[in-house]
């Protein structure tokens, strides 16, 4: 018999609700997969107390034959925090420490030990504050992995929005956005709507970049100079692609019932659309990486943390998509 899954899960911003959301559904979900907790257990435990739940931390062994965990238990992998915690308050000092549960989760995701990973929401001011440079989950994983290019994608029920650019200034994302990138993003995008989601032949929409995806020219020629063409080019190598399609009535349902995907041109053109509909309850995934990533669809949440008012959806959904991404790859 082939054993369980194994996840990773990074706990994130000590100070913010990572370490609340891991306990609260650590109290409630039995998980057909192996949840492994990467933290400092005396932060995981001075939460536990705060929310007044019983939680049994169990030390994780990946060589022992343990049994699964219930509810009210919960495997972890230790790391120490630097600095005190206090709930709703950050700390410089334990800006490492959240690298280094990524750093570990990915190491061991790399290595076989782990068979995904699923991040809790970190907080990128404090890290650069700290003096690391650091723009988000999504790139510092590719660089950890050497993964030239990845994907940022959000799910949403039935709904998926994947971005040619992530965390770009609004100003640059004209100039971020080439041909070359366009096949690259709507490749990786093909393969891995193959791979992780067991879809044969996706449709992905594509959105243009202007109002109105240009009119002809008459409102930009972004669509005209650069991304009809890598559309058109990737449609030549067999990729079942429409657009550009003009964002604000793309996401209607009349062309969303025949897709699997959208790709949008910048981070806030397509995610308030899919957050509206489906916030608390969406999934982040970075395609394109040699492991698989999940994570939470919001922030830290700060003014939550310790007050046990912390929802628990999106990581749920997180968990819950990494375990069927790794099921379809494994049954291939």
């Amino acid at each position: 018999m082939s054993r369980r899954i194994r996840l990773a899960l990074t706990t994130g911003e000590p100070g913010g609700i990572g370490p609340d959301l891991t306990l609260i559904l650590a109290s409630q979900v039995h998980w057909a997969a192996d949840i492994i907790a990467l933290g400092d257990p005396e932060v995981l435990r001075a939460r536990a107390r705060l929310l007044k739940l019983n939680i049994r931390l169990r030390p994780y062994d990946p060589a022992a034959n343990q049994r699964p965990c219930q509810p009210g238990e919960l495997f972890y992998l230790p790391l120490s925090c630097p600095a005190p915690v206090v709930p709703g308050l950050l700390d410089t000092r334990n800006a490492p420490y959240v690298l280094e549960m990524l750093d570990t989760a990915t190491r061991g995701c790399m290595e076989g030990r782990f068979d995904g990973m699923v991040t809790a929401p970190l907080h990128k001011g404090i890290i650069n504050d700290a003096g690391v440079p650091f723009t988000g989950h999504t790139e510092y994983l590719a660089r950890l992995t050497g993964t030239p290019l990845t994907v940022m994608l959000l799910a949403s029920g039935e709904m998926r929005v994947a971005l040619a650019t992530t965390h770009v200034p609004l100003a640059k994302v004209s100039q971020s956005i080439t041909t070359p990138l366009l096949r690259q993003v709507l490749e990786i995008l093909d393969r891995d709507m193959r791979d992780k989601f067991g879809i044969e032949n996706p449709q992905i929409l594509v959105c243009g970049l202007n109002p109105h995806a240009g009119e002809g020219g008459h409102l930009g020629t972004e669509e005209i100079d650069t991304i009809i063409p890598a559309i058109q080019q990737m449609q030549q190598q067999g990729l079942n692609l429409v657009g550009p399609l003009p964002a604000d009535t793309l996401f209607t349902p009349r062309h969303l019932k025949q897709a699997d995907v959208v790709l949008a041109m910048y981070h806030d053109q397509g995610l308030p659309v899919l957050k509206y509909s489906g916030f608390g309850h969406a999934v982040n995934i970075t395609l394109g990486l040699p492991i698989v990533r999940t994570s939470v669809d919001h922030g830290t949440a700060l003014d939550l943390a310790g007050t046990g008012k912390a929802e628990t959806g999106s990581l749920q959904t997180a968990i819950q998509a990494a375990f069927m991404i790794i099921r379809e790859r494994k049954r291939k």
